[in-house]
């Protein structure tokens, strides 16, 4: 779909719409969903995606580190980051924190996985993930407050819910759970639990700017953000097919 807006923006609810046929295009008719939800890889490329998937959750919290410091000082802006911090931790909770519910599916996907004492695979960082990490993080260092929050709000938590939702149903195909059934809480649990509650918080302070050019830059923020996240995919299906 083109970015150009024919009209002028006039509500957060056609910010919503505009960015979710965007993601329907640049995401889920991409190579790497497509191939996915159609059960195309080996298990060898799953492995791949899911070692790889692995460094980019782990830093996530370093991008709410990031966009908590580009916000007001005030608690309205950034107390619903660090909430949404606080729930990559597993609220403390034991067993429950996003990295320990990542883990469970790793090894589900390769039993004999080999991790350091930290988690951390012996295998390195794909240039696509590190790429993806440091465009979200680098962002912050020049954005406005609005634009920190769009950043989050509209170039992850918005559509996150669908994207790791979608994940989770290409990996119930029965290609990819012929010898044991893969551990997919840590994608469920983000598609119907955690990424909308966390878009609501990103929301309430959104739709407090509801001016025509404050509406467009969330929705162009969110777009650039975004792109380098279905670059990131696009980038890892190409190198799974090297497989």
């Amino acid at each position: 779909m083109s970015s150009f807006i024919s009209s002028p923006i006039t509500d957060l609810k056609t910010v919503e719409w505009l960015m979710s046929q965007w993601v329907e295009q640049e995401f889920f008719a991409g190579p790497f969903f497509v191939s996915l939800t159609e059960g195309r890889y080996s298990m060898q490329q799953i492995r791949h995606f899911a070692i790889q998937y692995s460094y980019y959750s782990r830093h996530f919290p370093r991008v709410l580190g990031a966009a908590i410091a580009a916000m007001e000082p005030m608690g309205t802006w950034w107390v619903p980051l660090a909430d949404n911090l606080w729930d990559e931790a597993g609220r403390g909770v034991s067993g429950k924190s996003h990295e320990e519910l990542y883990r469970t599916f790793l090894r589900s996907v390769d039993p004999k996985i080999q991790l350091d004492k930290y988690g951390i695979p012996q295998e390195s960082m794909s240039v696509a993930v590190e790429k993806a990490i440091h465009m979200f993080i680098a962002f912050f260092r020049e954005a406005t407050p609005l634009e920190a929050m769009a950043a989050v709000g509209f170039g992850s938590e918005f559509f996150a819910g669908n994207v790791m939702g979608r994940i989770a149903q290409g990996f119930a195909h029965p290609q990819f759970n012929q010898d044991w059934n893969l551990d997919l809480t840590f994608w469920t649990a983000h598609a119907n639990e955690h990424e909308p509650r966390h878009y609501q918080l990103c929301k309430d302070i959104l739709q407090q700017y509801p001016n025509t050019g404050d509406l467009e830059t969330m929705l162009n923020v969110g777009r650039r953000i975004a792109s380098s996240e279905a670059l990131m995919y696009t980038e890892l299906h190409e190198e799974m097919l090297l497989l």
